[in-house]
């Protein structure tokens, strides 16, 4: 649901709440080792190399997101996001990064990692699902990627994958589902992620048994992950908002998916007008049908994956009376087809 105590309030592309001496110095830290200029890589960021070193400098996900852009363009190396998203997990970003490294167990540190996202994975929504076989990690857009997303993603599953390793002290069974067709650098993939690699995905996902959820962590501290998890709430409650424009939309239209959603309604509820949310959504690069999509999309998965429902079974509980709609529907929400979604699944 939209939190409603800060409804008026949202994290959005252009809102400086990012530490740049905490990710963006990780990304330059790798840029000047490969020997990338530094002003390149900030160029168009309105930044200075300078001003990362004060260590009291906030920038925006606009601004993030434009470093990144820049590091493709001048490092086209196929294994950057790999590296990076390891560096990126535990992190040293303070009290957050403490709780992750302080988790008891896998699950701890997943909902740590959840409800610390803005200040340890600001760029992209992570939600955690838990079902009877498997625990799901779903990544979303959280300010507009576009065409740093793949990167995002790719570093993201790094960065989950090399923190669950490091802190349970062997790797775990992960199987990654990737939304992008499989690329030509396939081997950067087996050698950070691993083999279960699933392209043209409905969704990006990781998936692992839930035997895995329970193992305890020889490294971990219960008292300090609990006293660093609580110094990282605060942190959280201390910036311009908790939550993202684009998040907070995303787990209202999960949450209210059964029932009729229209851009006036939800315009409403979020305390702006309709033309106030449709300018915000185009300046994050996305649009009220788009981020609908998005939302059934997952709650439809869920219900394949995780409740074993059928295709009527789905249709049903989202309100389709007209079977040609839904699968329609459907195949603009995963690219597949309701028959085709049925083989992806049983081959998965």
């Amino acid at each position: 649901m939209v939190r409603t105590e800060r409804s008026d309030r949202w994290l959005e592309c252009t809102t400086r709440f990012i530490p740049a001496h905490y990710q963006p110095a990780s990304l330059i830290d790798l840029a000047l080792g490969r020997g990338v200029n530094a002003h390149r890589l900030l160029q168009g960021t309105g930044l200075f190399h300078e001003d990362i070193l004060t260590g009291n400098r906030l920038i925006s996900p606009q601004q993030f997101l434009r470093m990144i852009e820049n590091l493709q363009q001048q490092l086209q190396a196929d294994d950057t996001s790999f590296l990076l998203g390891q560096q990126w997990l535990p992190g040293h970003y303070g009290a957050a990064s403490h709780a992750l490294s302080h988790a008891a167990d896998l699950q701890d540190a997943l909902e740590r990692l959840v409800r610390l996202q803005p200040l340890l994975w600001p760029l992209l929504r992570l939600r955690l699902r838990v079902d009877e076989r498997y625990i799901w990690l779903d990544w979303g857009d959280s300010f507009g990627a576009d065409d740093q997303s793949i990167f995002l993603v790719e570093a993201s599953m790094a960065a989950v994958t090399g923190m669950s390793q490091w802190l349970s002290g062997q790797r775990l069974p992960w199987t990654f589902h990737l939304a992008h067709a499989q690329p030509r650098h396939i081997e950067q993939y087996w050698v950070h992620l691993g083999e279960e690699l699933r392209f043209a995905s409905p969704l990006n996902q990781m998936c692992l048994p839930r035997s895995c959820l329970h193992h305890l962590w020889a490294s971990a501290s219960v008292t300090a992950g609990q006293v660093a998890e609580q110094e990282g709430l605060k942190m959280l409650m201390a910036l311009p908002a908790t939550c993202s424009l684009l998040d907070g939309l995303h787990d209202h239209l999960v949450a209210q998916v059964r029932q009729p959603l229209r851009l006036e309604g939800v315009a409403e509820t979020f305390g702006m007008s309709p033309a106030t949310l449709k300018r915000k959504l185009q300046k994050h690069g996305t649009g009220f049908q788009q981020q609908l999509d998005h939302a059934r999309a997952r709650v439809a998965m869920e219900l394949y994956q995780s409740r074993g429902y059928s295709s009527d079974e789905v249709a049903d509980y989202l309100n389709f009376n007209d079977r040609a709609n839904f699968r329609r529907s459907l195949r603009r929400w995963t690219g597949l087809l309701p028959s085709e979604l049925g083989n992806w699944l049983a081959r998965y």
